[in-house]
């Protein structure tokens, strides 16, 4: 599965962004899909996660109720819908993927895309 992550950039604290992540070799309808980010000076942080159909997903704390995660099984695509975005926000985010179904758990992820930075000032 090859994943190619888009749609990051500039944005004023409080707005929104959408992030795209396209997947090519494989349907994604059999993997769990996450997010993540590192931020310098920072460990990679899980952000969310998709069941494959879509219907379940689980967040971070720091972006629950803000971030919304949802796929489209058809365009082999799944987005990141990031809104009231706060500076702590930036950070490179990747999209994931990965054939277990327990999208609850954020480890054993077996693909990675390269990433799309996203800034967010104050």
């Amino acid at each position: 599965v090859q994943l190619q992550a888009s749609g990051g950039g500039l944005v004023q604290a409080g707005g929104s962004q959408r992030l795209s992540c396209a997947a090519s070799g494989r349907a994604l309808t059999t993997y769990t899909m996450g997010w993540f980010r590192h931020a310098p000076g920072k460990e990679r942080e899980f952000v969310a996660a998709s069941s494959w159909s879509g219907s379940s997903s689980v967040y971070a704390d720091s972006v629950k109720g803000r971030f919304t995660i949802s796929r489209d099984n058809a365009k082999n695509t799944v987005y990141l819908q990031m809104n009231n975005l706060k500076p702590e926000d930036t950070a490179v985010y990747y999209c994931a993927a990965k054939r277990s179904a327990l999208y609850s758990s954020q480890f054993g992820y077996d693909y990675w895309g390269q990433g799309t930075q996203v800034t967010v000032s104050s």
